[in-house]
């Protein structure tokens, strides 16, 4: 099996880890929750600094999570962040969702959030997902789909950053676009009992715009995805500022409002 082939757009920069951060079982992985019973054993691929996971060990008190990602850097963030909340039924390690050195038939749950968008090979990350996921276990899987996005109001510097940004993932061997993907890569992954849904996250109070706006802004100029959008020649120093500072004054909009959709299916083996 072969290892991971795409390059993570957003990197760990600070701007990207304000976004990540923020994410809890509630407002990420409420399709799952009611799912989750107090002894089950959860995977959770891509976990990134950890808070989603801990929120999966809280929900499973009698079981166990185990948390992965691909990067070792941000494991030391997702410890203490499970330290920090008490918990003692965690633990996290490094894993290519390509290759989980896991055996079958491992884990009740098997959850990636925002991870498919990212991975060169998504149905061979399914199977392998589905391989360490118990019999009549649920492998649970959420992704954004960038074209799908909307906001109010539009300006010409928005639809570039949302251009820029579909050509930089693609590049980087990911498929932004990937929430209307997830049912699809399913079947083709060989699972037949599919729950496919939609959520979304909506910006639009003072605080939410200002928040989103200015990560956005940020990332537009310091992270991986900036660096890497001018490495390859898909943007220059020019343009990110442009396109940084349209998402400034987009947040200062009173009228100003930003929808994320979702796509997430539940898959039982």
């Amino acid at each position: 099996m072969p290892k991971e082939t795409a390059v993570y757009t957003h990197g760990h920069h600070e701007s990207v880890l304000r976004s990540h951060t923020w994410r809890t079982a509630a407002n990420s992985a409420a399709y799952l929750v009611g799912s989750l019973k107090p002894h089950m054993r959860v995977l959770d691929i891509g976990c990134g600094p950890g808070t989603i996971t801990a929120d999966l060990a809280a929900l499973v008190p009698d079981g166990h999570v185990t948390g992965v990602d691909h990067a070792p850097g941000i494991l030391d963030q997702a410890r203490a962040t499970a330290a920090e909340r008490g918990l003692d039924n965690v633990e996290f390690a490094v894993a290519d969702v390509h290759d989980l050195d896991y055996p079958d038939d491992s884990f009740c749950v098997v959850h990636a959030h925002q991870v498919l968008q990212h991975v060169g090979d998504p149905v061979r990350a399914l199977r392998e997902m589905r391989r360490v996921c118990k019999p009549g276990g649920i492998v649970a899987v959420r992704d954004s789909d960038y074209a799908a996005m909307t906001w109010y109001p539009n300006t010409p510097a928005m639809d570039d950053w949302l251009d820029l940004y579909r050509r930089v993932a693609r590049a980087n061997g990911g498929e932004p676009d990937a929430g209307r993907r997830l049912k699809s890569w399913a079947l083709e992954a060989g699972f037949t009992d599919i729950t496919a849904t939609a959520d979304t996250w909506c910006y639009a109070s003072d605080e939410e715009r200002a928040w989103w706006s200015d990560l956005w802004a940020d990332r537009t100029l310091a992270s991986a995805y900036a660096e890497r959008a001018v490495e390859s020649g898909h943007a220059d120093g020019e343009l990110l500022r442009t396109v940084s500072d349209a998402w400034r004054e987009w947040g200062k909009r009173e009228d100003a409002w930003f929808a994320v959709l979702h796509g997430e299916v539940l898959c039982r083996k």
